[in-house]
Protein backbone atom coordinates (compact mmCIF):
# COMPACT_ATOMS: atom_id res chain seq x y z
CA UNK A 1 0.00 0.00 0.00
CA UNK A 2 1.35 3.47 -0.61
CA UNK A 3 -0.07 7.05 -0.24
CA UNK A 4 1.01 10.41 -1.66
CA UNK A 5 2.28 13.27 0.64
CA UNK A 6 1.62 16.42 -1.06
CA UNK A 7 3.79 19.62 -0.39
CA UNK A 8 1.62 21.88 -2.85
CA UNK A 9 1.01 21.18 -6.59
CA UNK A 10 1.04 24.87 -7.53
CA UNK A 11 3.75 24.29 -9.91
CA UNK A 12 2.26 22.18 -12.16
CA UNK A 13 -1.32 24.44 -11.86
CA UNK A 14 -0.06 28.21 -12.39
CA UNK A 15 -1.10 29.28 -15.16
CA UNK A 16 -3.92 26.59 -16.05
CA UNK A 17 -7.28 25.73 -15.73
CA UNK A 18 -7.08 22.60 -13.94
CA UNK A 19 -6.69 23.76 -10.44
CA UNK A 20 -10.26 22.19 -9.80
CA UNK A 21 -7.93 18.76 -9.20
CA UNK A 22 -8.94 15.65 -7.90
CA UNK A 23 -5.95 14.61 -6.08
CA UNK A 24 -6.47 10.70 -5.22
CA UNK A 25 -7.51 10.45 -9.14
CA UNK A 26 -4.28 12.28 -10.28
CA UNK A 27 -2.50 9.95 -8.45
CA UNK A 28 -4.71 6.88 -9.74
CA UNK A 29 -3.15 8.41 -12.98
CA UNK A 30 0.49 9.36 -12.82
CA UNK A 31 1.32 6.71 -10.40
CA UNK A 32 1.65 2.48 -11.77
CA UNK A 33 -1.23 0.42 -11.59
CA UNK A 34 0.02 -2.00 -8.79
CA UNK A 35 0.39 1.15 -6.20
CA UNK A 36 -2.50 0.84 -3.56
CA UNK A 37 -3.43 4.25 -2.31
CA UNK A 38 -4.62 4.25 0.75
CA UNK A 39 -4.79 7.58 1.61
CA UNK A 40 -3.72 11.68 1.01
CA UNK A 41 -2.31 13.85 3.31
CA UNK A 42 -1.94 17.29 1.63
CA UNK A 43 0.05 20.05 3.29
CA UNK A 44 -0.38 23.59 2.89
CA UNK A 45 -1.68 27.23 4.15
CA UNK A 46 -4.36 29.42 3.65
CA UNK A 47 -3.16 32.00 1.36
CA UNK A 48 -4.05 35.64 2.29
CA UNK A 49 -5.73 38.41 -0.53
CA UNK A 50 -3.98 40.59 -2.32
CA UNK A 51 -4.66 43.81 -3.33
CA UNK A 52 -4.31 42.36 -6.82
CA UNK A 53 -6.24 39.30 -6.00
CA UNK A 54 -8.66 40.23 -3.20
CA UNK A 55 -10.46 36.81 -3.82
CA UNK A 56 -7.74 34.29 -3.20
CA UNK A 57 -8.55 33.15 -0.05
CA UNK A 58 -12.43 32.52 -0.62
CA UNK A 59 -10.95 30.81 -4.07
CA UNK A 60 -8.50 28.16 -2.37
CA UNK A 61 -10.81 27.89 0.70
CA UNK A 62 -14.06 26.54 -1.80
CA UNK A 63 -11.59 24.22 -3.09
CA UNK A 64 -10.51 22.82 0.26
CA UNK A 65 -13.94 22.29 1.24
CA UNK A 66 -14.73 20.86 -2.15
CA UNK A 67 -11.90 18.22 -1.74
CA UNK A 68 -12.79 17.22 1.49
CA UNK A 69 -16.41 16.99 0.84
CA UNK A 70 -15.91 14.68 -2.58
CA UNK A 71 -12.62 13.17 -1.08
CA UNK A 72 -12.99 12.81 2.69
CA UNK A 73 -9.51 10.28 2.54
CA UNK A 74 -7.52 13.24 1.87
CA UNK A 75 -6.13 14.78 5.00
CA UNK A 76 -5.86 18.15 5.36
CA UNK A 77 -2.62 19.62 7.11
CA UNK A 78 -2.62 23.44 7.73
CA UNK A 79 0.40 25.87 7.86
CA UNK A 80 0.81 29.40 8.03
CA UNK A 81 1.60 32.39 6.19
CA UNK A 82 3.62 35.46 7.75
CA UNK A 83 4.60 38.41 6.26
CA UNK A 84 7.02 40.74 7.51
CA UNK A 85 9.49 43.84 6.11
CA UNK A 86 13.02 43.34 4.89
CA UNK A 87 15.91 45.26 3.09
CA UNK A 88 17.20 43.32 0.36
CA UNK A 89 20.28 44.56 -1.75
CA UNK A 90 19.54 46.57 -5.64
CA UNK A 91 20.58 44.38 -8.08
CA UNK A 92 21.81 47.48 -9.77
CA UNK A 93 22.65 49.97 -6.79
CA UNK A 94 22.09 53.62 -7.94
CA UNK A 95 23.89 56.77 -6.10
CA UNK A 96 24.29 56.08 -2.42
CA UNK A 97 20.91 54.03 -2.93
CA UNK A 98 22.38 50.15 -1.96
CA UNK A 99 19.18 48.59 -0.59
CA UNK A 100 15.40 48.49 -0.80
CA UNK A 101 12.41 47.68 1.56
CA UNK A 102 10.01 45.19 0.82
CA UNK A 103 7.20 42.90 2.28
CA UNK A 104 8.44 38.90 2.13
CA UNK A 105 5.76 36.61 2.66
CA UNK A 106 6.77 33.36 3.18
CA UNK A 107 4.70 29.96 3.94
CA UNK A 108 5.71 28.74 7.79
CA UNK A 109 4.92 24.79 8.89
CA UNK A 110 4.62 22.87 6.07
CA UNK A 111 7.34 21.61 4.84
CA UNK A 112 8.16 20.73 8.88
CA UNK A 113 4.80 18.93 8.93
CA UNK A 114 4.92 16.59 6.31
CA UNK A 115 8.88 15.74 6.97
CA UNK A 116 7.46 14.72 10.57
CA UNK A 117 4.84 12.87 9.57
CA UNK A 118 6.65 11.38 6.65
CA UNK A 119 9.35 9.97 9.30
CA UNK A 120 6.48 8.76 12.04
CA UNK A 121 4.34 6.66 9.29
CA UNK A 122 7.11 5.38 8.04
CA UNK A 123 8.46 4.43 11.59
CA UNK A 124 5.14 3.20 12.79
CA UNK A 125 4.95 0.93 9.16
CA UNK A 126 1.75 2.55 8.14
CA UNK A 127 2.95 2.03 4.23
CA UNK A 128 5.38 0.33 2.35
CA UNK A 129 5.56 3.72 -0.19
CA UNK A 130 5.56 7.24 0.15
CA UNK A 131 5.07 9.15 -2.43
CA UNK A 132 6.24 12.79 -1.97
CA UNK A 133 4.96 15.32 -4.08
CA UNK A 134 7.48 18.64 -3.85
CA UNK A 135 10.94 20.07 -5.36
CA UNK A 136 11.83 21.65 -1.50
CA UNK A 137 15.51 20.39 -0.94
CA UNK A 138 14.42 21.22 3.32
CA UNK A 139 13.00 18.06 3.43
CA UNK A 140 16.17 15.83 1.78
CA UNK A 141 17.21 14.65 5.44
CA UNK A 142 13.81 13.30 5.98
CA UNK A 143 13.88 11.54 3.11
CA UNK A 144 17.86 10.10 3.89
CA UNK A 145 16.39 8.86 7.42
CA UNK A 146 13.63 7.23 5.99
CA UNK A 147 15.77 5.36 3.35
CA UNK A 148 18.12 4.45 5.84
CA UNK A 149 15.57 2.79 7.96
CA UNK A 150 14.85 0.57 4.92
CA UNK A 151 11.35 -0.29 5.40
CA UNK A 152 9.53 2.08 3.19
CA UNK A 153 10.09 2.77 -0.82
CA UNK A 154 9.72 6.28 -1.69
CA UNK A 155 8.69 7.91 -4.62
CA UNK A 156 9.19 11.51 -5.35
CA UNK A 157 6.68 13.44 -7.51
CA UNK A 158 7.96 16.89 -9.06
CA UNK A 159 4.92 19.51 -9.70
CA UNK A 160 5.49 20.84 -13.31
CA UNK A 161 6.85 19.03 -16.35
CA UNK A 162 9.68 21.82 -16.73
CA UNK A 163 11.23 21.78 -13.25
CA UNK A 164 14.37 20.04 -12.86
CA UNK A 165 13.99 17.67 -10.04
CA UNK A 166 16.03 18.45 -6.56
CA UNK A 167 19.47 16.24 -6.78
CA UNK A 168 19.29 16.02 -2.97
CA UNK A 169 15.98 14.64 -3.22
CA UNK A 170 16.04 12.11 -6.16
CA UNK A 171 19.55 10.30 -4.54
CA UNK A 172 16.93 9.08 -1.80
CA UNK A 173 14.01 8.15 -3.83
CA UNK A 174 13.02 4.96 -5.27
CA UNK A 175 11.47 6.41 -8.47
CA UNK A 176 10.43 9.76 -9.49
CA UNK A 177 7.95 11.77 -11.64
CA UNK A 178 6.75 14.49 -12.75
CA UNK A 179 3.39 16.68 -12.79
CA UNK A 180 3.03 17.15 -16.44
CA UNK A 181 0.11 19.54 -17.70
CA UNK A 182 -1.80 16.37 -19.61
CA UNK A 183 -1.93 14.60 -16.53
CA UNK A 184 -4.03 17.25 -14.65
CA UNK A 185 -6.66 17.69 -17.62
CA UNK A 186 -9.00 14.26 -16.66
CA UNK A 187 -8.62 14.20 -12.52
CA UNK A 188 -10.83 17.21 -12.00
CA UNK A 189 -13.59 17.30 -9.40
CA UNK A 190 -17.39 17.23 -10.34
CA UNK A 191 -18.48 20.78 -10.76
CA UNK A 192 -20.86 21.71 -8.82
CA UNK A 193 -20.10 18.53 -5.90
CA UNK A 194 -22.88 16.19 -5.68
CA UNK A 195 -25.12 16.81 -2.98
CA UNK A 196 -23.83 20.36 -2.26
CA UNK A 197 -23.84 23.79 -3.67
CA UNK A 198 -20.23 23.92 -3.76
CA UNK A 199 -18.94 25.46 -7.79
CA UNK A 200 -15.54 25.83 -8.62
CA UNK A 201 -14.51 29.21 -8.67
CA UNK A 202 -15.47 31.22 -11.95
CA UNK A 203 -12.17 32.77 -12.27
CA UNK A 204 -10.36 29.63 -11.87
Amino acid sequence: MSYPLIRGSYGALKGTSFKWLDLPLLFKTILKSHHDIQSVKYFTAKVPNTQNDPSKFQRQNTYLGALQKYRPSVALYLGHFLSHEVRLPLAHPTGNRRTVSVIKTEEKGSDVNLAMHLLHDAWQGSCDCAVVVTNDSDIAEALRLVKQHGAVRIGLVTPGEQRVTSRQLRKHADFSRHIRTKALQVPQLPNPIPGTRIRKPESW
